[in-house]
C-alpha cells in the first residue's frame, strides 16, 4: 500500500488543476480570509480551536511579504472582532527571512505585538533544516518580550533534543510535530519511521515533564496513544496540552479525542497557493493519498446521488 500511495503522490502533479481543486477543497478553507473565517466559526461551534495559516512561502520580494503581513493583520482583527477561538501560524520565509532577516523580525514582531493587544496567539512555524537555527533565534528574541508567541519543533531532526533542552528550560510554548520535508538528508534527520516516533515520544515526555504547554501535532494513532499514556502518568490537566490536526485529516480520530474531553485544535490553511500546498503535503505524507481517495470517492457518490 505504501508504494501505491507513493506512486499516486508522484503522479498527482499531472492531474488537471480543476480536479486537484476538488480534492484540495477537503483540506483547505478557501482562497480568501473571509472563507476561512466562515469555516473557523463552524469548527468553533463544534468545540474545536483553530489556527489560521495563510498559504505561501519563499516570496520573491518584500512587497509580497508585506502583502502576506496585511492578510495576517486582517486575520488578527477578524479573530478579535468575531470572538473566535483561534490564533495564527506563520512561516518566517513568508515574512521575508530569506530576503532580509531584520525585515522578517520586524514583520513578525509587528504581528505578535498586534496579536498581544487582541489576546491572539501567534505560532512561528518551522521549515526546513537550513532555517532551523535562524527560526529559533528569531523566536527567542520575541519570547523574551511577549507571552503570546510559540514555536514548532520537528521530531525527526537530529538536533531537536538540544533544541528542546534549551527551549524547555525557557518555558516555551511548543507545537511538536514529526516533520515532513521529504528532501531532508540523513545528516539532518532520522529516516527510520520507528526512530522518528521514538524521538517524538522522548521529546514530548521531556517537554511535558518540564511543564511546557505542548501542541501534540500528529495524526498517528500510535503517537496519540503514547501521548495519552504520558498525560495520564504525569497527571496533567487539560490546560497543559492540546492535540492538533490538519483540517480534513483523520477527522474520526479528532472526534474521538474531542468526545473524550481532550482539547483539540485544527490547523486551517487558506489562500491562493492551495495547489503547491496540496502537492507538497501529499509528497511529505503519502498516507494522505488514502484519505484523499476515500474523501474523493464519497464526493463522487454525493454528486451522483444529487443527479
Amino acid at each position: 500500500m505504501f508504494w501505491f500511495n507513493r506512486l499516486i503522490a508522484i503522479l498527482l502533479p499531472f492531474v488537471p488543476k480543476p480536479v486537484m481543486k476538488i480534492v484540495a477543497k477537503q483540506y483547505i478553507a478557501g482562497e480568501t480570509l473571509e472563507q476561512a473565517v466562515v469555516k473557523t466559526k463552524e469548527l468553533n461551534r463544534d468545540h474545536l480551536r483553530v489556527t489560521l495559516d495563510l498559504l505561501g512561502e519563499d516570496p520573491g520580494s518584500k512587497t509580497d511579504c508585506t502583502g502576506a503581513l496585511r492578510v495576517y493583520e486582517r486575520a488578527i482583527e477578524a479573530i478579535h472582532t468575531g470572538g473566535l477561538r483561534a490564533g495564527i501560524s506563520l512561516k518566517p520565509s513568508h515574512m521575508g527571512l530569506k530576503l532580509d532577516k531584520q525585515f522578517c523580525l520586524e514583520n513578525i514582531g509587528y504581528l505578535v505585538k498586534l496579536a498581544e493587544k487582541h489576546q491572539v496567539f501567534v505560532r512561528i512555524d518551522m521549515e526546513d533544516a537550513s532555517l532551523c537555527q535562524e527560526t529559533i533565534d528569531l523566536f527567542l528574541s520575541l519570547h523574551y518580550q511577549f507571552s503570546n508567541v510559540g514555536i514548532v519543533i520537528q521530531g525527526y531532526l537530529r538536533r531537536s533534543i538540544d533544541d528542546i533542552n534549551l527551549l524547555g528550560d525557557k518555558g516555551a510554548n511548543i507545537r511538536l510535530c514529526k516533520g515532513a520535508y521529504y528532501w531532508e538528508t540523513r545528516k539532518n534527520v532520522y529516516k527510520d519511521p520507528e526512530i522518528v516516533n521514538e524521538s517524538y515520544v522522548y521529546l514530548l515526555e521531556k517537554l511535558l515533564s518540564k511543564g511546557c504547554f505542548v501542541g501534540i501535532a500528529t495524526h498517528d494513532e500510535k503517537l496519540v496513544f503514547q501521548s495519552l499514556r504520558l498525560i495520564d502518568r504525569l497527571g496533567l490537566s487539560k490546560d497543559a496540552y492540546e492535540f492538533q490536526m490538519l483540517y480534513g485529516v483523520e477527522e474520526q480520530l479528532r472526534r474521538i479525542l474531542l468526545d473524550s474531553g481532550h482539547p483539540v485544535r485544527v490547523y486551517l490553511p487558506f489562500g491562493k497557493e492551495w495547489l503547491a500546498y496540496s502537492l507538497r503535503r501529499i509528497r511529505e505524507n503519502p498516507k494522505m493519498v488514502g484519505y484523499i481517495l476515500a474523501n474523493f470517492g464519497n464526493l463522487l457518490k454525493n454528486i451522483f446521488k444529487k443527479n
